[in-house]
């Protein structure tokens, strides 16, 4: 006899009941961009929605946040200066220094997940010191200015440290110096499995952040590699990781589910820009019930194997969840 699988479809309480992926509050981590100056709140035209933020509004946009259940955030920094080697980023009252600070000082239990990276404050726009030689980033010099700017991030009062330029070596590094500051409490979420995207395109309009030449494939892994990636996270594993992820998401669905099958620490899917502006802009354009596909796509995250999202529908899905 055939399975008549709609038996438990048909009653939409006992299809609730058996639903085997769940979306919560408490998955979301929403990315914010904090600017030098004051009542700025300048929306991206590439991402609906998304600002850049002076530090007064970034306060009330976390005292709201805060109100409807989305606790966690992604801080990231446009500086006014930028320079060679990302000075800006490496001074104990750097924006994002002061930004912790302000918003620890109003929502204090908000946590602030800080991206450690140069690509924001150099004026090349890659993620570290350049090698003249090779015109690429020299890895391990960049390491040791990464340990001098998570020290910085832990001061100021950071809940995690995220490392996002992909430099070999760099979760050991973090791990020893925080360790050694005594900071052995504070996580690292790795992004260990961080692919060299297209679909970052939007992300370097709001955080100003594009190449002045070449790209990053030097440092950031070919999208074709499965293999690699999962080999790229489990190294991380090995140095230290509390977290950790795969970037993009949505492209990478199998990655995820590879990860989650070859490791047991927390993962982290990260939603970016890329994704976010196509359902967006659909959204927009009559195309599709934004509201729908924006919460299936979240929940496929999760069914693929993260148990997090950073995502820049984090605020709408809790409005939603809201009311739903």
């Amino acid at each position: 006899m055939f399975k008549r699988f709609r038996r438990t479809r048909i009653n939409e309480n006992l299809r609730n009941m058996l639903q085997e992926t769940t979306l919560s509050k408490n998955d979301l981590m929403y990315p914010l961009f904090v600017k030098e100056g004051s009542n700025i709140k300048k929306e991206v035209e590439s991402m609906p929605g998304v600002f850049q933020m002076s530090i007064d509004e970034i306060i009330k946009e976390c005292e709201y946040i805060y109100s409807i259940g989305l606790k966690s955030i992604m801080l990231f920094g446009i500086p006014d200066v930028k320079d060679s080697v990302g000075s800006e980023c490496l001074c104990e009252e750097s924006i994002i220094a002061r930004t912790i600070k302000a918003i620890k000082q109003k929502v204090p239990d908000m946590f602030i997940a800080t991206d450690l990276c140069f690509c924001e404050y150099t004026d090349h726009g890659h993620c570290g010191i350049l090698d003249p030689k090779t015109k690429t980033v020299d890895n391990d010099k960049t390491l040791e200015l990464s340990a001098q700017q998570a020290l910085v991030h832990a001061k100021a009062g950071a809940d995690m440290i995220a490392p996002s330029g992909m430099m070999d070596g760099i979760i050991e590094v973090l791990r020893t110096t925080l360790d050694s500051n005594g900071f052995e409490n504070l996580p690292i979420m790795a992004y260990s499995t961080k692919f060299a995207s297209a679909y970052y395109g939007p992300f370097r309009d709001v955080a100003e952040s594009t190449p002045s030449f070449g790209d990053r494939r030097t440092y950031q892994m070919n999208s074709a590699n499965r293999l690699e990636a999962i080999e790229e996270s489990l190294e991380d594993e090995k140095q230290g990781a509390d977290i950790l992820m795969v970037k993009p998401a949505l492209a990478f669905m199998d990655v995820i589910r590879d990860i989650r099958n070859s490791s047991n620490l927390p993962l982290c899917a990260y939603n970016v820009s890329g994704e976010y502006a196509m359902l967006k802009h659909a959204g927009n354009a009559g195309l599709v019930d934004y509201e729908k596909v924006m919460i299936e796509t979240l929940i496929g995250f999760k069914r693929a194997g993260a148990n997090m999202i950073i995502t820049y529908h984090a605020k709408e899905a809790c409005e939603f969840l809201n009311k739903n």
